[in-house]
């Protein structure tokens, strides 16, 4: 039997004062975040916080924890983690302990959720698969921005999930959506 555990990535009010944040398509991530929480707690997976804290330690930096924003974001289902992990790099392996509690607990399997889907998200889940886990990537529990390409072009939060679900399908991970996700680790 493989142990899967759920890992929220970064679902942090800091992003809400950031100037590129956007409310359009946070109904629908935050729909498929709760769903996939809910679904977890009720089979007894384990589910994970992490946070992300960086930058200036001052209260008009988002992500520091004197601005008071480095908390669940509103909209997000109230549960208990196992484990609260905060970050300070884009991979929620690095620095933080939480290998350690995956390895000590008898983790297989991470399913991957949160917030920056190409940045955070996806590092974690490279990294994840790098060192052995097997994981499975829950693109539509996954949230990110509008950015622009180097050369000034648009790029979509669409685009970038598309791309970034290109890159880890059957390499770096398994992709899922909610209910996927929740059959896989319940199969397991």
């Amino acid at each position: 039997m493989m142990k899967s555990c759920l890992i929220v990535i970064d679902v942090q009010e800091s992003f809400r004062h950031r100037p590129y944040s956007t409310e359009r398509d946070m109904p629908v991530y935050l729909a498929a975040q709760n769903a996939l929480i809910a679904g977890c707690v009720a089979q007894g997976i384990p589910v994970i916080r992490v946070l992300h804290v960086d930058g200036p330690t001052v209260a008009s930096n988002p992500f520091a924890l004197e601005s008071d924003h480095v908390v669940p974001l509103q909209g997000l289902t109230d549960f208990t983690p196992a484990a609260t992990f905060h970050k300070h790099r884009h991979s929620a392996l690095v620095g933080t302990g939480l290998d350690v509690w995956l390895t000590s607990n008898g983790i297989q399997r991470l399913i991957i959720s949160g917030i920056r889907t190409e940045q955070c998200c996806e590092t974690t889940t490279r990294h994840a698969s790098d060192l052995g886990w097997t994981v499975d990537f829950c693109t539509d529990a996954t949230h990110t921005f509008d950015m622009t390409t180097p050369d000034g072009s648009p790029l979509s939060a669409a685009d970038i999930k598309s791309r970034t679900a290109t890159v880890l399908k059957d390499r770096f991970a398994t992709l899922c959506t909610v209910a996927q996700a929740l059959q896989r680790a319940k199969a397991a």
